[in-house]
């Protein structure tokens, strides 16, 4: 899951991508932004996979997987770090089973694996790693339960950790859909994120409301993933010295994904 975190920008070396099934416009969804167009949902994801291996990241990818609409976005299911894999127990019910028929690969990769047990849920994408710290997103997916069991797998790796609650937030449905780690101290937040308190050591980058979606970016190696469409990120990210790479996304946002949720990189 680490999209939003970065140790050392040149350490992802692979990916974990699921193909989208040809009924992926019956997953979850909390916006009403149009059924996408399956002929682009496959377009825009070989694009997307496309990308990871012009950054050098060797992908593993997965068939589609019917049983499971949302499966595409494989970064809910796991939590990769550099020195520990959790499994999470996502908590729309409807996304159970995925943890389970990603688990082999994972462990193939990761052979000392943890889980989220019940009654503790968690979305991977409410987890932000910034360095050795971890922002965990309490949300309407990631319960209390969830985070604290999280933040004692974490800690027994030596990492710290820290739970942000984001139930009374309307405009995001994950806490990644508001806040990007992209490495050199530098984040990438929404408007309403930016003014708390415990992101005041970071460089941030604002994002206005009318470009709140592309807050969900993705630095792989020396490249910032970016939806394409909101210049306005792009410039400061240029102006910051880093190298944005747009990529259409539009079919993904109407079904509340972004960037960090197709792939799993580690």
């Amino acid at each position: 899951m680490r999209s939003c975190n970065r140790r050392d920008s040149s350490l992802f070396t692979r990916a974990i991508v699921r193909t989208p099934g040809h009924n992926f416009a019956a997953g979850l969804t909390t916006v009403k932004l149009g059924v996408p167009k399956i002929a682009r949902v496959l377009a825009q994801h070989a694009s997307y996979c496309d990308a990871l291996e012009k950054c050098g990241l060797t992908l593993t990818t997965l068939e589609a997987d019917l049983g499971y609409p949302d499966s595409t976005f494989v970064e809910d299911v796991a939590v990769l770090t550099g020195r520990v894999a959790i499994l999470a127990r996502p908590g729309a019910p409807s996304r159970a089973g995925e943890v389970e028929a990603i688990r082999p690969v994972v462990e193939s990769f990761f052979p000392a694996t943890f889980s989220i047990e019940a009654p503790g849920t968690l979305d991977g994408g409410d987890i932000c790693e910034a360095e050795n710290h971890f922002y965990i997103g309490l949300s309407h997916r990631t319960n209390q339960e969830g985070a604290r069991q999280l933040t004692v797998h974490l800690g027994a790796s030596g990492y710290t950790s820290s739970i942000i609650d984001i139930r009374a937030m309307s405009s995001i449905l994950h806490f990644k859909s508001g806040v990007s780690y992209i490495g050199e101290n530098v984040l990438v937040v929404i408007e309403e994120m930016a003014t708390d308190a415990r992101f005041s050591k970071f460089d941030l980058i604002s994002v206005g409301a009318e470009e709140s979606y592309a807050a969900n970016c993705v630095r792989v190696n020396d490249r910032v993933l970016i939806a394409d469409g909101y210049p306005g990120l792009q410039r400061q990210l240029v102006a910051r010295g880093f190298k944005p790479l747009a990529l259409d996304m539009s079919e993904f946002q109407k079904m509340d994904g972004g960037l960090s949720c197709l792939s799993l990189r580690f």
